[in-house]
Parts: structure tokens; C-alpha cells; sequence
């Protein structure tokens, strides 16, 4: 599965953007309590910075904060969301 990240008006949210409609409805955790009992989303608040996760449609949007580069973090995202969805779809 491919992931790409797109830009948003929001310089510290990354739209990652999955192939195919996988979400049926929208999905958000604004926080790591609220995403326990989502393995995805509990393994992006895993990541340091990361602090609200968004799932809709075809596309999983991740804030972080401000004093964290995307460089290094929006691989990172990228990864853990193609493994979560082609563990789902083994």
C-alpha cells in the first residue's frame, strides 16, 4: 500500500493520504488515552511529538508540535500507517 504525505494550511499537520476508501466514518483522538483501544492511532501517539490524530475517508492527518521536525517524523507516520493497513488486509 502506497502512503504519501500532503502539505495542509497547518505547517505541524501532515494529510497522509492511502489509496482506496478506507475509513467509513471519520475518526479523531485528540489525545493518547483517547486512541488506546485504536491500534493505529495508538501507535502514531507512540511517536514523540505527535499530539491529534484524524482518520476520514482515505486519509489518516497527524498534528504534532511544534519543537519536532517533520524529517524525521513523517517517515515514520508513513510506515506505521502502510503496516497497519496491510497487516489488516493479510
Amino acid at each position: 500500500m502506497s502512503v504519501h504525505a500532503q502539505s495542509t494550511p497547518n505547517p505541524n499537520a501532515l494529510k497522509f493520504v492511502v489509496a482506496g476508501a478506507l475509513f467509513v466514518r471519520p475518526l479523531s483522538f485528540p489525545s493518547a488515552a483517547a486512541a488506546a483501544a485504536n491500534p493505529l492511532a495508538a501507535r502514531l501517539f507512540a511517536l514523540d511529538g505527535v499530539y491529534n490524530v484524524f482518520m476520514a475517508q482515505d486519509f489518516v492527518t497527524v498534528n504534532k508540535r511544534p519543537d519536532v521536525a517533520w524529517d524525521s517524523l513523517a517517515p515514520l507516520i508513513a510506515q506505521i500507517i502502510e503496516d497497519g493497513f496491510t497487516q489488516i488486509n493479510l
